[in-house]
């Protein structure tokens, strides 16, 4: 869980240096929203952790922990990334791969 706040901290900040980067700027609209999704994701694991208590499990909040750390990871690569950082050719490739998979699902 500790990661996983960690996490949330440094995708902020690295969106935060990629905007001001690409000369987009601060916007607090914005801001707020990234913050209001974090919220939600933090109440998915409570809710896991409410379900993992509810049926004595030690698993559900430990499974939406892992996805939305991998999510945030990705998302603080492709922020790394916009700040013109260069990053390891296994990871653009990673990253290429989840963008087509993305835009094939939402042409659908």
């Amino acid at each position: 869980m500790e990661i996983l706040l960690l996490t949330f901290a440094v995708d902020y900040i690295s969106g935060v240096a990629a905007s001001i980067k690409e000369g987009k700027g601060l916007r607090s609209t914005i801001g707020f929203y990234g913050l209001c999704k974090k919220g939600l994701m933090l109440l998915m694991v409570l809710l896991g952790h409410r379900i993992d208590v509810a049926f004595d499990l030690n698993i559900v909040m430990h499974g939406v922990v892992y996805f939305w750390l991998a999510n945030e990871l990705v998302s603080i690569l492709e922020n790394l990334t916009r700040c013109g950082l260069k990053t390891p050719p296994v990871f653009n490739k990673i990253l290429t791969i989840l963008k087509e998979k993305e835009n094939s699902t939402d042409q659908k």
